[in-house]
């Protein structure tokens, strides 16, 4: 096996976890949520995003360095423009993650611990516009990974 597969399969697995669990929270998890009291909802977020958010820490790790890795191997100047862009993109989701996990993350889980629900709808409502925006950054990366868009 040549180590590009192995690099891309890596890549792949990573954007399919994260962007993936985006798609499957903004457009499942949540609709369904809805219908309960925000006790309940507030704490199944506090629940789902405690198992998901240590996961896409890693997905990243995993995008960023398998692409990062493939660009070296092309060589940065011999790269398709498209790669240079996912590149940004993928640094500008991995910012807005940041900012979702040092930011509204940390204020759900206190305001769930302080059972403050309104704090927490707050905080829920700023992930969920962040998560939102990189669901969309997500789905150009791939239009730009399959389709080449050239620019």
């Amino acid at each position: 096996m040549k180590l590009h597969h192995l690099l891309l399969c890596v890549h792949l697995l990573g954007v399919i976890v994260w962007v993936g669990g985006m798609s499957f929270a903004h457009l499942c998890l949540r609709p369904a949520a809805l219908a309960l009291a925000p006790a309940e909802r507030l704490s199944l977020w506090q629940r789902v995003f405690a198992r998901f958010f240590p996961i896409v820490w890693v997905a990243i790790a995993a995008i960023v360095g398998s692409g990062f890795a493939m660009l070296l191997e092309v060589g940065f100047a011999q790269a398709p423009r498209s790669w240079h862009a996912m590149a940004a993109i993928g640094l500008v989701m991995a910012a807005i993650f940041a900012s979702i996990w040092f930011g509204p993350w940390r204020a759900l889980q206190r305001a769930v611990t302080a059972e403050s629900w309104a704090q927490g709808a707050k905080a829920l409502g700023e992930i969920r516009q962040r998560v939102g925006l990189n669901l969309a950054l997500g789905a150009l990366t791939v239009l730009l990974a399959t389709l080449g868009l050239a620019f």
